[in-house]
């Protein structure tokens, strides 16, 4: 605020002694006026670059030194082959026009097209599949953390800067749980920031006619071309329905979770009961839901199971199961029917 306040107060005073030099009192006050608004734009300009990334101010800045390039020597072009103009005044503003269009065509194309230029390789500067961006819910979820510790997530992880907001509304909320979910996502984007093995990149890109973070979400990935990293089901659905790449982070982990096969007996404790009559329900260690039929009475303690069916869902995985011993004694008596 104190620089900003210096910024005016310096192109104020110099607007109006450059104009009371040349024309005197009454016209320096219009000297003062537009030292003002000539400090106003400035900082205008400085608010809005604040929000553009370094890649992309560095691509603009060279895509204008190009451009000029370019207007010299189209300018030089026409004193060369002989151009001549009836009015020689107007030659002056041919030539600022010529350099005005140029720098502007250099500073919009360099800014835009600086993603697919890398001046150290000569090409492109990262493969855009590598990039991956994290929604708000893999964040606050925290598991994202543990598996880049793994190093099996590869490339860089991408923030956008409204996924930072959101979570800092979440962070800010008066509802206590809400809150505490914000501030360990915070937390977890700390420890991930801090951690050796991982590239975060916080970006600026913003689409402000979307609404909705996941809109700017799936806008970012094709921009990108990059995936998204996710747990939500919804964005899931929808980012997939425009032919971006998801990563989800349950679907991984119920990748992960050991095998179980029809027939495997195994021990588990009986939580609670079921939906069904007489039915059981048991967890194992990683989450996975265990039916036991006829299990019910024996409600906190652990039993012997022989697992009847695995049923794989979008939300996990569900195991059927019987208690050991009335399996066996199905097969006893169904031996004992054969013969």
């Amino acid at each position: 605020m104190v620089v900003r306040t210096v910024l005016i107060a310096a192109c104020s005073i110099s607007g109006y002694f450059i104009i009371f030099n040349y024309y005197g009192f009454p016209f320096a006050l219009i000297g003062l006026l537009l030292g003002l608004l000539i400090a106003i734009f400035v900082i205008k300009v400085e608010q809005s670059i604040r929000k553009v990334s370094l890649r992309i101010i560095f691509g603009g800045v060279v895509g204008m030194i190009i451009g000029l390039f370019i207007a010299f020597f189209l300018a030089y072009g026409l004193n060369f082959l002989g151009v001549t103009w009836e009015k020689q005044q107007i030659a002056p503003w041919i030539y600022a026009l010529i350099s005005v269009i140029m720098g502007y065509l250099g500073l919009v194309i360099g800014s835009k097209k600086i993603e697919e230029f890398s001046i150290f390789s000569f090409g492109q500067s990262k493969e855009s599949s590598e990039y991956r961006i994290l929604d708000t819910s893999v964040i606050i979820d925290g598991r994202i953390a543990d598996i880049c510790d793994t190093g099996f997530i590869e490339g860089t992880l991408v923030v956008p800067r409204y996924v930072l907001d959101e979570l800092q509304y979440i962070a800010d909320s008066s509802d206590s749980m809400k809150r505490s979910r914000g501030r360990r996502g915070l937390d977890i984007l700390n420890r991930m920031q801090r951690s050796s093995g991982i590239n975060i990149e916080v970006v600026d890109q913003d689409f402000p006619k979307l609404k909705g973070v996941d809109a700017k979400l799936i806008a970012l990935a094709k921009k990108m071309n990059g995936k998204i990293i996710t747990n939500d089901f919804n964005l899931n659905k929808v980012a997939e329905l425009q032919g971006i790449k998801i990563l989800n982070v349950n679907e991984l982990a119920n990748a992960l979770k050991p095998v179980v096969l029809p027939g495997e007996v195994m021990t588990v404790k009986i939580i609670k009961e079921g939906k069904e009559p007489g039915q059981g329900v048991a967890y194992l260690d990683d989450g996975t839901m265990i039916i036991v039929d006829n299990a019910q009475k024996y409600q906190g303690s652990s039993v012997e199971v022989t697992v009847t069916s695995v049923l794989q869902t979008t939300a996990g995985r569900m195991i059927f199961s019987e208690l050991k011993e009335v399996v066996s004694e199905k097969k006893h008596y169904g031996v004992g029917a054969k013969q």
